[in-house]
């Protein structure tokens, strides 16, 4: 997963995006409104977690901004308020849940999973493509009897590349959606994964087709 943290603390900043990369997920951070809207505008991502007071403005207006676009991503707010008033203006403005200050990373993390699966619903969770079965959740690909299980960077470009067989999707999106924007990377990162997958997939059927000068694309035969 792809999240967005909002926090001017730089010490809690630092230790939210060291847990949540110990956990597989790519993590960009914004220091302030500004930055955070320039992230929103250019990346895509999974959650996005805010804080309220920020040295430029108050995290609401992001927040109300956020959902009068029509963006469906989920957001908890962090926050330092504990009144219910607050808490119930913050759900009410489209905030998906929130978490007090201070917080224990454990319970961040798990309502972090609670957001994520509510807005999955009761979508199934394994994709059957071809001879293969995808399990994000779990973290595997299977082929046939043989269960491979995936490295983070692999199981997000398979979900990508899975969530829309016959697309192509161009670099540049692949490398927004792998890697944050303080990782230099080259395009050559992503031919890495690529093909790694591809290995993977030797014999099912399932391939992944290069397209000069477009991108990559998942195809069955």
């Amino acid at each position: 997963m792809k999240f967005l943290l909002v926090e001017d603390n730089i010490e809690l900043a630092n230790a939210i995006c060291s847990r949540m990369q110990l956990d597989g997920h790519v993590i960009d951070h914004a220091a302030n409104l500004s930055d955070a809207d320039a992230f929103s505008r250019t990346g895509e991502y999974d959650l996005i977690l805010l804080d309220i007071m920020l040295p430029d403005g108050d995290g609401r207006s992001f927040l109300k901004a956020h959902r009068a676009g029509e963006n469906d991503t989920p957001v908890i707010v962090l926050t330092a308020r504990s009144q219910v008033s607050d808490r119930i203006t913050l759900l009410d403005l489209g905030a998906d849940d929130y978490i007090t200050k201070p917080f224990d990373h454990a319970e961040l993390q798990a309502r972090c999973r609670a957001v994520l699966r509510r807005k999955a619903g009761t979508a199934r969770t394994i994709t059957r493509y071809g001879d293969v079965a995808f399990d994000p959740v779990a973290g595997h690909l299977t082929v046939g009897d043989n269960v491979i299980n995936l490295r983070n960077r692999e199981l997000r470009l398979l979900e990508l590349l899975i969530s829309a067989p016959g697309q192509i999707f161009p670099k540049t999106k692949l490398i927004d959606r792998l890697f944050s924007y303080e990782e230099d990377v080259s395009e050559n990162a992503v031919e890495v994964y690529i093909g790694r997958l591809r290995k993977h997939l030797e014999n099912t059927g399932v391939t992944i087709t290069t397209h000069r000068g477009l991108g990559y694309r998942l195809d069955h035969d």
